[in-house]
């Protein structure tokens, strides 16, 4: 690496920790907007050109957003980071349905211990109208999108933000793995009625603000769906 491309990348560093600083010490809120890029340089000591591949770099990662014409602002989307490199990861092969299931089994389990806890009425009334219209749906695609939203559902009841946002980051890989699991596990009978038990057992369990019960509930689910991977 030559001297002027090494004084760029220090440059644009630069900007990108002074940035991450003024996050970390509560100068920047989320939806504020940021200096101007002339503003930027002219207090770092960098080029323009400099701010503006920051700008692009902490846009990928998530923190800032842009509005054409009316500057970056702090966003701190942690979903939009998240989902992009789990997309990403999907497309290079480098994790797989397994993965994804056994990464859903520990969230899930927590979310679902979480949510027997503190889980309304009205919640718990939707989930199990879910599930009974799962049972009900002979249309798998149909029927997927109710599992869908029935474990969107439990998430939101858990009452926990940063499980909700690691939860809606991947909400685009989870639907896509519920359609297609969903799919294959209700051609077979059999574990079509252990899928929808555990469903229920799930609910039951939530009903009686039964942590444990819940917590089995999942596990008893994600044993259904690794079945159905490995086959």
């Amino acid at each position: 690496m030559d001297i002027k491309s090494e004084k760029n990348e220090k440059a644009y560093e630069r900007v990108i920790n002074y940035v991450k600083d003024e996050i970390w010490r509560g100068n920047l809120k989320r939806g504020e907007r940021l200096p101007s890029e002339r503003d930027l340089a002219e207090l770092l000591g960098v080029s323009r050109n400099s701010v503006r591949e920051a700008m692009r770099t902490l846009s990928l990662m998530g923190f800032i957003s842009s509005v054409h014409g009316g500057g970056n602002f702090i966003s701190c989307d942690l979903e939009q980071n998240l989902s992009e490199t789990l997309g990403i990861m999907m497309l290079m092969g480098e994790t797989n349905y397994l993965q994804v299931s056994q990464l859903r089994r520990g969230l899930e389990s927590e979310t679902a211990r979480l949510a027997a806890g503190r889980i309304l009425p009205r919640q718990t009334a939707k989930l199990a109208d879910l599930v009974r219209r799962m049972r009900e749906e002979p249309d798998a695609e149909k029927g997927s999108l109710l599992d869908q939203r029935f474990h969107t559902l439990l998430c939101e009841a858990a009452g926990n933000k940063l499980i909700y946002a690691l939860f809606m980051a991947m909400l685009s890989t989870i639907n896509d793995f519920i359609r297609i699991m969903y799919g294959s596990i209700v051609q077979d009978k059999e574990q079509a009625e252990r899928l929808y038990t555990a469903h229920e057992k799930l609910v039951e369990a939530l009903s009686r603000n039964d942590a444990d019960g819940a917590v089995q509930a999942i596990q008893y689910h994600f044993e259904v769906v690794d079945a159905s991977i490995k086959r």
